[in-house]
């Protein structure tokens, strides 16, 4: 009979260091126990690497007269083991030691006080541990054999023909070691008080019960220490993996496939879907609305016509603009702006919109994720809640309406404004000149006209009426610029909340989506 062997087709190594990274992935979002057996293994590992690798430890292990002892005696070649009858007599787990050089860090790392030194070579390498009863009345055997199943090299179940089937050593022990196949064998002790047949029945019952834990295939041997029977045959298994000096590995493996399977398990199982990054335009709309961009786009649009009015109106109107108050200054945006702005707070509707718009991007994101992963990514939406109203308002703050800058048209024409406002000037201070020489009956001055008009009428009424029709003309052309002013704006304003959604609720998402990815990659790479 063989031992089972399983290669990896990834490095112990770079399993573990998988397993760690998984773990550390995993804190805060999963259970504690899973995420602190995947460290314990890892740090199990270091310890174990680091002690003798030449030195192969296999526990014996079973239920109280299951003849442990015997056979440990057997194996050992001499009486080493006090054999009970019906009460458990093994309290401290003991070993023998085949070859004892360099053992002695190993043992007192398992914490084995009582060890026994075997005088013979066809077992070189190998510690035998006879562990306490499984189902001992005394708690403290029990935690003993919890505590050294969990960390020896190897495992030999001993069972009887009359507690094989005892649901205590199947619930308990084999079916959590199911990953643990290739470091256990199942002896069937006592076969010498069954008919031949009996025993044939009684190992097939005991395949089927072990395929039934997830250990299929492990090595079942029939054994009687009182005649001899299997006992070579366990031998040459035993010789077989201390020659092979893996079986430590092995159980590492194990140990890290484990740890894995129990962080996947504790994440929900593996995920029904692709991740993927929400779509975010109803997030943007409503932040958009609770940020007060509309009524921004409005102000730009009215700031702009203000504007215009007052660089290029009639002069002679145009200083009244200066009584009304520009609608960006109002707001604290006539320029970017570290600063706060002064636009009013959201109202109750617009926050429930802006509330409900990030809860269904997190919802979105976590779609297809199993527990407790998807409630981390649902969390990581809100991570900034407390904060998106000031980032919200500093977005609008920090944005370049382009209202600094003034079009070169607007100059052309305040230039003929006051062209016209000049002319006007000159035709009536040439008015009032004749006027003053009617007045004072001097000479006439020579007025030309234009037709029928003199030139200073002329000059006067014309200018006023060109200029009145700039006017009119150049609101005209401001109200189609602030139209486009105002499109512009809403553009930037809407780009620099959708980059502000981008930062404070889908980045957390994308990062704890990348966090899961990543520990489902370290976890499934430290599984299998």
């Amino acid at each position: 009979m063989k031992l089972l062997r399983r290669r990896s087709r990834v490095s112990l190594d770079d399993r573990l260091k998988a397993l760690g990274a998984a773990a550390d992935l995993a804190e805060g979002r999963v259970a504690g126990e899973p995420v602190e057996r995947a460290h314990a293994v890892v740090a199990r590992a270091g310890a174990r690497a680091g002690l003798s690798v030449d030195h192969t430890v296999v526990a014996l292990a079973g239920a109280t007269g299951s003849g442990k002892s015997s056979l440990f005696n057997a194996l050992a070649g001499t009486k080493v083991a006090t054999v009970g009858v019906t009460r458990p007599t093994t309290s401290k787990a003991q070993g023998a030691l085949w070859s004892p050089e360099g053992s002695g860090p190993l043992l007192d790392w398992l914490d084995v006080p009582t060890r026994h030194v075997v005088h013979s070579d066809e077992l070189a390498g190998l510690i035998l541990l006879d562990l306490p009863d499984h189902d001992s009345i005394e708690l403290s055997h029990r935690l003993e054999v919890d505590r050294l199943v969990a960390v020896v090299d190897q495992l030999v179940w001993v069972m009887d023909p009359q507690k094989y089937a005892d649901a205590a050593i199947h619930e308990r022990y084999l079916q959590p070691l199911a990953r643990h196949a290739d470091v256990t064998m199942v002896v069937l002790n006592q076969v010498d008080r069954l008919p031949e047949n009996a025993v044939r029945r009684c190992m097939d019952d005991l395949r089927r019960l072990l395929a039934a834990d997830g250990l299929r295939d492990v090595p079942i041997l029939p054994v009687s220490t009182v005649t001899g029977q299997g006992v070579p045959e366990l031998k040459n298994l035993l010789a077989e993996l201390v020659d092979r000096r893996q079986a430590w590995s092995s159980r590492l493996e194990a140990d890290t496939a484990g740890a894995a399977d129990h962080l996947i398990a504790a994440s929900g199982g593996l995920p029904v879907s692709e991740l993927r990054t929400p779509d975010h335009e109803a997030l943007d709309e409503a932040l958009s609305e609770a940020a007060g961009v509309p009524l921004v786009v409005r102000a730009v649009a009215k700031a702009h016509r203000h504007r215009a009015v007052a660089a290029m109106g009639w002069p002679v109107t145009r200083w009244l603009r200066r009584f009304r108050p520009d609608p960006l200054r109002r707001l604290h945006l006539h320029r970017p702006t570290a600063g706060r702005t002064s636009l009013p707070q959201a109202h109750a509707i617009q926050v429930s919109q802006m509330d409900a718009a990030v809860r269904a991007v997190g919802q979105e994101a976590a779609d297809g994720i199993p527990e407790p992963w998807a409630a981390s990514i649902r969390r990581s939406a809100r991570e900034h809640h407390d904060r998106l109203a000031d980032a919200l308002d500093g977005a609008v703050a920090g944005s370049d309406l382009g209202m600094e800058r003034r079009p070169l048209w607007w100059r052309t024409v305040n230039t003929l404004q006051w062209l016209l406002f000049v002319t006007l000037l000159a035709g009536l201070a040439w008015l009032v000149v004749l006027y003053v020489v009617g007045f004072l009956q001097l000479p006439h001055l020579y007025t030309p006209t234009a037709g029928d008009v003199p030139w200073p009428t002329t000059l006067l009424v014309g200018a006023a009426i060109v200029g009145v029709a700039v006017a009119l003309l150049t609101r005209g052309l401001a109200w189609i610029g602030s139209r486009r002013k105002a499109r512009k704006s809403a553009k930037v304003l809407r780009q620099n909340i959708s980059d502000t959604a981008d930062r404070m609720v889908i980045a957390p998402i994308t990062h704890e989506q990348t966090r899961y990815a990543t520990f489902l990659d370290q976890a499934k790479m430290a599984r299998d």
